[in-house]
């Protein structure tokens, strides 16, 4: 068995070709190639003479097959462009599993999602810039899996100022958005020996499978208006949304905040912290990250998603001095490092002060467009009650009615909203009618459009 590269002209075939190298054996490899996707539709193939040369066969050999492929229909060759692969359609197979297409609404106010109009192109390309102009020659290479020390630094500074975090830049780990962060986290407690992880009632079970998924054992925790039962905790760690439950929107009270830390010293537990939405804050003032009354007991977890966008897959912990170690080691075998370019560009961006305008303008977007959510619903579904109000990028609504009902006739018109069901641990075991509605999209051209269907559905 040979295998050749057709470098001259075109692309690259790795063909392997075995017996007798003749035009049949080259006719069966390029098959092989195309039917299984490798070569794709519109691929350029190399010049008969290059590929013979490469092959080591009589350029007549290559012609022929390339001929024969033609007349099937596998290929096509053109006058002065060369021969390339046919674009056709590709049969369905057996093991081709088709899977159903997320849903799509002409108007999305599920939760989960900024406004991702807002984003910064013109200053983030200026942030761009100055980074890739001025970053050091060793930025390029294989670095420190814990992240860029420039992007460490300016997290630190920000997030001691703004969310209370008692952060120092050498356990400050950078990951792929916070799915990876619970994944490592996930990962390194059950290789340190935890085995069972309490969580809030409700929340993201994407969040819960993860955890699942790296062998924990998943408890729920009750929660009502003054955050998680904290004295429900067990196990050996917990993950927790302290600043503004997701998705109740309440703010874990500051007994229930002593509890957990006390908890977490007693039993030799480790608490994490999801501070998903901590920059939006609007009628109080912030609350101030659970991490800062204990370092050594709270892992706190950051995101780029909701205040810039979920599409830089940015994200960071403030890890315990313990943990440290084996985090790295995770990190190093997940993915080594974060891609880099970004870390540069995000570090300047914070440094230079983009960031803190840019989060002031978001809060007063997202603040506008909760106002008139408010306002609106006052007047056209009076019925309503809505709470969860003052942070985050949601409101809950209590429903005088069934909810599953109503986000059903919302999907059918082109709405998209959620019960609060849909975030319970044990789904239908709620006898709570509410809804579930962000208000980070869609963009202000569609926004009002979507709150007046928003108001058709509750008022029916």
């Amino acid at each position: 068995m040979e295998s050749t590269r057709a470098n001259s002209v075109g692309a690259d075939l790795h063909l392997d070709l075995t017996g007798s190298r003749g035009r049949s054996d080259l006719v069966e490899a390029l098959h092989d190639s195309i039917r299984s996707g490798r070569l794709l539709p519109g691929t350029r193939l190399p010049s008969s003479r290059s590929l013979a040369k490469d092959l080591g066969v009589a350029r007549n050999t290559v012609a022929d097959a390339y001929g024969q492929l033609v007349a099937e229909g596998w290929l096509v060759a053109r006058q002065g462009s060369g021969t390339e692969v046919a674009r056709r359609e590709a049969p369905i197979t057996r093991t081709q599993q088709i899977k159903p297409a997320p849903p799509t609404y002409r108007y999305d106010l599920t939760p989960g999602s900024p406004d991702v109009s807002t984003f910064p192109r013109s200053e983030w390309l200026a942030a761009a810039r100055k980074a890739l102009t001025a970053a050091p020659h060793e930025a390029f290479g294989y670095g420190d899996p814990r992240g860029r020390i420039e992007l460490r630094r300016a997290l630190a500074d920000y997030l001691a100022r703004a969310r209370g975090v008692r952060a120092d830049p050498e356990r400050i780990v950078i990951v792929s958005g916070y799915v990876q962060a619970l994944s490592l986290l996930s990962e390194v407690l059950y290789a340190e020996g935890a085995r069972t992880l309490s969580v809030e009632e409700f929340g993201y079970d994407l969040h819960w499978d993860i955890a699942r998924s790296r062998g924990l054992d998943v408890v729920p925790l009750a929660v009502d208006d003054q955050g998680a039962r904290t004295d429900q905790l067990q196990g050996q760690a917990a993950l927790l949304t302290p600043a503004h439950q997701m998705p109740i929107g309440v703010p874990l009270a500051p007994d229930r905040r002593t509890q957990a830390i006390e908890w977490a010293r007693t039993y030799n537990g480790l608490l994490i912290e999801d501070d998903y939405d901590g920059e939006f804050r609007y009628d109080r003032q912030p609350v101030g990250a659970l991490q800062a009354l204990d370092p050594e007991r709270v892992a706190y977890t950051g995101t780029a998603s909701k205040s810039l966008a979920p599409g830089l897959r940015l994200a960071w912990m403030v890890v315990p001095q313990a943990l440290l170690e084996p985090l790295l080691a995770a990190k190093r075998t997940a993915d080594l490092q974060t891609a880099t370019l970004d870390q540069l560009t995000l570090a300047e961006f914070i440094t230079s002060g983009h960031y803190d305008r840019h989060v002031r303008r978001c809060r007063l977007h997202y603040r506008r467009r909760r106002d008139r959510l408010v306002e609106l619903l006052a007047v056209r579904a009076p019925g309503v009650t809505v709470a969860g109000i003052s942070a985050g990028l949601h409101v809950l609504l209590d429903v005088p009615g069934d909810a599953q009902d109503m986000v059903d006739r919302a999907a059918r018109q082109g709405l998209g909203i959620a019960t609060l069901d849909r975030y319970r641990f044990h789904p239908g075991k709620g006898e709570r009618q509410a809804l579930i509605v962000g208000y980070g999209t869609p963009p202000d051209h569609s926004y009002s459009g979507a709150l007046d269907l928003l108001c058709q559905v509750l008022a029916v």
